[in-house]
C-alpha cells in the first residue's frame, strides 16, 4: 500500500504540500509508547523542524529532538500509537531521521485503524524521559493493534544526514483512518513523523443539517493546491484549526521586488502596486460562501495592504494540483472585492458577491505579506462532484 518516493530534501514528492494529519498543532496525540528512554514520542508530532543541541546531555543520555528508545536488551521491538488530529485519507508519509545518524532504527513499518470514539481505550500515558510501559501494558495494547491494516510494510530507513534524513513513502489507500501505529525495528530514534493527507468528512450528515460550515477548514477537507509564493509560511496554514500560534503558523510571502520606491494611495484607499501574491484553496465540499474571515493575527509589520477573494467551480476532470500557471485559465468570479486589511486583526466580511456554487477560492494579497487564517463559511451543495 506504500512505496518509497526517494529521500532528497531538494526534490520532495508532491504529497508533502498536503495537510499533516498527525501534527500536534492540529490535535495529533501520542496514546502509547513502549519506551521513551532518551526522548519522548510526543516529539514526533512537533510542527517545528528538528533541532540539534551540540554537547547537551540529560540524566538519560544525549538530548535529542525526536523519539528515541533505549538499546533493546529484551525480546521484541519498540512501537507507539498515534491518534490523528484530523482523521482522513493518507496520501504520503515522511519518516524523518534528522540527526539520528548512528542511532536511527534500521527498519520501520506503519499500521492504521479507524476507531470510533470510545473504542480507543489505552493505558494512561506518562510522557517523560526514562519512562517505559510495563510488559502487561505492552501485551494488552499489542492485542488491540496487532491486526491493524498495514500501509507501510517493514522497510529499511536511511540515517539522519541532511541528504538522507527524509524517508518518503507514497500511500495508496481509499479508506479513512483515525489511528496509526509506528513500529521501529528493533529500537532507535526518529525525529519527526509526517502523515500527509486530506480530511474525509461525512458530508451526507452535514448536508442534512443545512447549517453553515467552514468550507475551507483543514478538518473539513480544505486543501491548499496552488500559490505564487510561500517563502516564510505554507498556505495550508491558512486552513489550520484554532488561532495561529505565531507568524510561522500562517501563510507569508517574501517582499516583492517590484514594489514602488515611493508608495501612493489609489482612489479606493488601497496602495497602488503593480504586483500581488495569491493562493488557491480547494474547498472540502462545493458550496455557496456566505461569510468570510481573514485573520492577520501576529502579522503586525508585515500584513498585506489589501486583498481580493474569488471563487470558481471546477469540474472534477479539470482539477489540478499545484500548477502555478494554469490557475489563471479558469473563469474566476469576484466573491470579495478589494478590501483594506489591518495588522494583527480578525476581519469579517458578510456583504459578498454572488458566485453561486464554487469548489475553489483564490485569495490574492497586495502587494505581499502574511495572513494567519482564512475562513469561508457557507452551505455545502448536494453534489457528487467532490467524491475523492
Amino acid at each position: 500500500m506504500a512505496g518509497r518516493d526517494g529521500d532528497s530534501s531538494q526534490n520532495p514528492p508532491g504529497f508533502v504540500d498536503l495537510n499533516d494529519l498527525a501534527c500536534s498543532r492540529v490535535g495529533g496525540k501520542i496514546l502509547f509508547a513502549t519506551d521513551d528512554w532518551f526522548a519522548v514520542a510526543e516529539n514526533l508530532l512537533k510542527p517545528s523542524p528538528p533541532e540539534w543541541r551540540e554537547g547537551v546531555f540529560t540524566s538519560n543520555g544525549k538530548w535529542m529532538d525526536g523519539w528515541e528508545t533505549r538499546r533493546k536488551r529484551i525480546p521484541g521491538h519498540d512501537w507507539c500509537i498515534i491518534k490523528l488530529g484530523i482523521p482522513g485519507l493518507i496520501k504520503g508519509l515522511d519518516i524523518d531521521t534528522a540527526y539520528f545518524t548512528g542511532n536511527f532504527p534500521p527498519k520501520a513499518s506503519i499500521q492504521v485503524a479507524c476507531l470510533e470514539e470510545g473504542h480507543d481505550a489505552f493505558p494512561e500515558r506518562k510522557s517523560e524521559m526514562g519512562a517505559h510501559s510495563t510488559a502487561d501494558q505492552i501485551m494488552e495494547v499489542d492485542k488491540l493493534s496487532r491486526l491493524w491494516t498495514n500501509i507501510l510494510p517493514m522497510t529499511a530507513l536511511a540515517p539522519g544526514y541532511s541528504s538522507t534524513r527524509h524517508n518518503y513513502f507514497s500511500v495508496i489507500s481509499p479508506k479513512r483512518w483515525t489511528h496509526l501505529r509506528l513500529n521501529i525495528y528493533p529500537d532507535g530514534g526518529i525525529a519527526r513523523l509526517r502523515v500527509y493527507g486530506i480530511a474525509l468528512k461525512d458530508w451526507a450528515q452535514i448536508l442534512s443539517k443545512k447549517m453553515p460550515v467552514d468550507l475551507v477548514a483543514m478538518e473539513n477537507g480544505g486543501t491548499a493546491v496552488g500559490w505564487s509564493n510561500m517563502h516564510f509560511g505554507h498556505p495550508r496554514n491558512l486552513l489550520a484549526p484554532g488561532t495561529a500560534a505565531d507568524m510561522g503558523d500562517g501563510w507569508e510571502t517574501a517582499r516583492r521586488l517590484d514594489r514602488p520606491c515611493i508608495l501612493e494611495l489609489g482612489h479606493d484607499g488601497c496602495l497602488k502596486v503593480p504586483g500581488f501574491e495569491w493562493s488557491v484553496i480547494k474547498l472540502g465540499h462545493p458550496g455557496t460562501v456566505q461569510n468570510i474571515e481573514i485573520d492577520t493575527n501576529h502579522f503586525k509589520g508585515n500584513f498585506p495592504d489589501s486583498c481580493v477573494i474569488e471563487g470558481v467551480l471546477i469540474p472534477k476532470d479539470k482539477y489540478m494540483f499545484v500548477s502555478s500557471q494554469d490557475w489563471t485559465l479558469f473563469p474566476w468570479k469576484t466573491l470579495l472585492p478589494s478590501a483594506k486589511l489591518s495588522p494583527h486583526k480578525r476581519h469579517f466580511f458578510s456583504k459578498l458577491k454572488d458566485c453561486g456554487v464554487i469548489s475553489h477560492v483564490r485569495l490574492t494579497i497586495y502587494p505581499d505579506g502574511g495572513v494567519s487564517r482564512l475562513r469561508c463559511w457557507g452551505l455545502p451543495t448536494d453534489l457528487n462532484y467532490c467524491k475523492l
